[in-house]
């Protein structure tokens, strides 16, 4: 055990010794602090902050998976374009743990990323534009009918994001695995991303079965939190289904590859 902790801590070295990794942090905090700042002086502070905290969310977690898919695509394929892989591959330890190590330094550079725009856009949002606590704001700010409070909403609502984070850095990982190329898997991994609202709006015009069963459809859990799911009749149990099976398929496909293939040829 201790040993596959410190595979972990290697992956972590890796990621956090770059300079384009504090570059991302930074730019996320400096496109928040734009958006915050420019609508308290545009607005004259007649924002709310529980609305400009969405509107972060809206914005910025997008850019917070671009960030992920960039450094999960090059988790495996950079080692194999740098050569590090046979390095790897010459310890004591096997293929599954390796990987494993990668993905769980992955998901929690994910989960850093994700908390840090949670966490600050609470806190600058409240010290711009004050605390409103009050029962209805869901209701009245956001415009949803959720009898909850205004924190726990966007709690529920950053969790929802941070599933379809998770499926596409998994995909993303996959397509690292196979490819070994950093920049198809994030090409690929951007397409579906940036493409997926646009492939959804167009599916959802055909009055099929199998559409049900498309990625895509699924990836926004926070269309059941707002009352506004994409396809009539679907159930955020159902979408939690889909995904979870895609997830088994990308995680199989990557460990199947990765044990399988002659990786240090």
């Amino acid at each position: 055990m201790s040993n596959f902790m410190l595979l972990i801590r290697n992956e972590n070295m890796k990621i956090y010794r770059r300079l384009r990794t504090w570059i991302m942090f930074g730019i996320l905090v400096a496109i928040l602090l734009a958006i915050d700042i420019g609508a308290k002086l545009i607005g004259g502070g007649d924002a709310n902050n529980w609305n400009m905290m969405q509107i972060n969310s809206a914005v910025l977690f997008s850019i917070v998976t671009i960030f992920t898919v960039v450094v999960s695509a090059d988790s495996v394929a950079g080692e194999f374009s740098s050569g590090t892989i046979k390095l790897l591959l010459i310890r004591p330890w096997s293929r599954s743990k390796i990987l494993l190590s990668k993905y769980i330094s992955l998901l929690l550079f994910a989960l850093i990323m994700a908390a840090l725009l949670f966490v600050l856009s609470l806190f600058v949002n409240i010290a711009l534009f004050g605390y409103d606590g009050s029962a209805d704001v869901v209701q009245r700010v956001l415009h949803v009918d959720r009898d909850m409070t205004p924190l726990a909403f966007m709690l529920i609502y950053y969790i929802d994001q941070f599933v379809a984070l998770i499926v596409t850095v998994t995909l993303s990982f996959m397509l690292s695995t196979v490819f070994r190329s950093g920049g198809l898997a994030i090409g690929l991994s951007l397409f579906l991303l940036l493409g997926g609202s646009t492939i959804t709006g167009l599916l959802t015009l055909l009055h099929k079965k199998w559409v049900d069963y498309v990625l895509f459809l699924h990836m926004n859990l926070a269309q059941y939190l707002t009352n506004s799911p994409v396809k009539e009749g679907m159930t955020i149990g159902f979408s939690l289904g889909v995904l979870a099976v895609y997830y088994i398929v990308f995680v199989a496909i990557t460990w199947i590859i990765f044990n399988k293939r002659d990786v240090a040829g």
